[in-house]
């Protein structure tokens, strides 16, 4: 059974699956799993601050992170992002550098931390506000896509999704980061 822990249940919310509101500050106990993937994350702008930013993305994933490894996790993916890196002079970059060593030292047996480009998708499908900036980037990029080097091209989020799941399944012991133009070709 697949058990998703969200922020919001989305309207278009898979019945297959069993879905779970959670405050991710406050977790409750998960149940028992192999695998477990972390797609959370937020914009300075949509939290409102540097340190509520910083509460999602670094304080909800590794708590959720912790709170697998407790239910038996051994394998675990997270979506990070492109150019991440504890001593990066952008804050988002550094935080999600931060959390990417933190990561690396909770003793997970196979770790995949994926570092997408812009994310493309429907946001809105979501519970999502729409980015302007975003669009705005994939619009110009769209008739170009060809041309810009996979690394940083646009990369869709579903795309990214089938990517963690084909290099977690792998089960390469130890810690796997997986960039834009590798999660192109695994996601295919």
């Amino acid at each position: 059974m697949l058990h998703q822990l969200v922020r919001r249940k989305p309207a278009d919310a898979d019945a297959r699956a069993k879905w779970q509101v959670v405050d991710f500050s406050a977790l409750p106990a998960l149940p028992a799993a192999d695998e477990a993937y972390c797609c959370l994350g937020t914009t300075i702008r949509l939290a409102g601050s540097q340190a509520a930013f910083r509460a999602v993305d670094f304080d909800a994933v590794l708590g959720f992170a912790r709170a697998a490894l407790a239910a038996g996790v051994r394998r675990f993916a997270v979506v990070s992002a492109l150019g991440a890196g504890p001593r990066s002079a952008s804050f988002y970059n550094r935080v999600k550098g931060e959390m990417e060593a933190a990561m690396a030292t909770l003793g997970f047996d196979s770790v995949v931390i994926a570092r997408p480009s812009l994310l493309a998708g429907e946001r809105e499908a979501l519970g999502q506000p729409s980015r302007a900036g975003e669009q705005w980037a994939l619009r110009l990029s769209a008739p170009f896509a060809g041309l810009i080097p996979k690394s940083v091209r646009p990369i869709q989020a579903r795309t990214v999704a089938r990517a963690m799941v084909a290099a977690l399944h792998e089960a390469r012991p130890g810690v796997r980061f997986v960039e834009s133009a590798e999660l192109q070709d695994l996601g295919r």
